[in-house]
């Protein structure tokens, strides 16, 4: 479905004593996510994983490596490319929008305009209200408001695979657990395969499959249940990519 092959992301350092040296972002992940399952990412803050999603949805260009979709090489596709073949993503902190209401959004990302399917779309994500149609999507709105409104535009498109960056960020811990029902009712439903970047326990217990991420590569894949010893005594910091040789490194196989 989706396949990442030896890929890396690199950034040429421009202070301090190591300026101009390259150091690697991404350091040559090889992983197929399967169509149709849930991942959670998760991982110490600067190891990488937004980086990843960012490469993956095009934002970022690989500086080696390769990405397939469906089985098309789509390494050197733009946004508009790949979101047309079907892959969507949801930003930390959704962009707003002065002067455009939530009706004008979602009619521009789904082509509808019939204000009965707006409203089916309004309670596939949870939201009751047909004011809501009218709210401004400006400062006004609120951490919930803005990330159902991003929901909204983000399923309405049914895409094949969807990216959220840390979904959680600026909502209340009340609409977490219907925002999982949520994305694991879509993945279930419409067999979309998702990719939650979170440090959520909620997201991580409804992934199928959880990567930690740490140094640009992945430290460990598998379910909660292996993961949580790495994350309760913060093991995966000191997870270190292999070398040859070196015979003391915790490594990923």
């Amino acid at each position: 479905m989706l396949e990442l092959k030896d890929l890396y992301f690199s950034v040429t350092e421009t202070n301090g004593t190591n300026g101009g040296r390259k150091r690697d972002i991404i350091g040559g992940i090889n992983f197929t996510f399967e169509p149709g399952k849930f991942y959670a990412i998760t991982g110490p803050n600067g190891s990488g994983k937004t980086t990843l999603a960012k490469l993956i949805m095009g934002i970022h260009r690989a500086s080696a490596g390769e990405i397939r979709f469906n089985g098309n090489d789509i390494t050197g596709l733009t946004i508009t490319e790949r979101a047309r073949a079907g892959i969507a993503f949801g930003f930390q902190q959704p962009a707003r929008f002065k002067g455009i209401t939530f009706r004008d959004l979602l009619s521009m990302a789904t082509g509808i305009e019939d204000e009965a399917k707006l409203l089916d779309l309004l309670r596939r994500v949870g939201i009751c209200s047909l004011s809501f149609l009218d709210k401004a999507v400006d400062a006004k709105l609120s951490g919930g408001e803005i990330k159902k409104i991003e929901l909204a535009t983000t399923i309405a498109r049914n895409p094949k695979l969807a990216i959220y960056d840390e979904p959680d960020t600026g909502i209340d811990l009340w609409t977490i657990g219907p925002m999982v029902n949520l994305l694991k009712r879509e993945q279930i439903e419409h067999h979309t395969t998702t990719i939650v970047i979170s440090h959520n326990r909620a997201f991580l217990r409804a992934a199928d499959v959880v990567l930690m991420v740490n140094l640009g590569k992945f430290a460990y894949v598998g379910n909660l249940d292996g993961a949580l010893p790495m994350l309760a005594d913060l093991s995966v910091c000191n997870f270190k990519p292999c070398r040859e040789g070196d015979e003391n490194a915790q490594c990923f196989r």
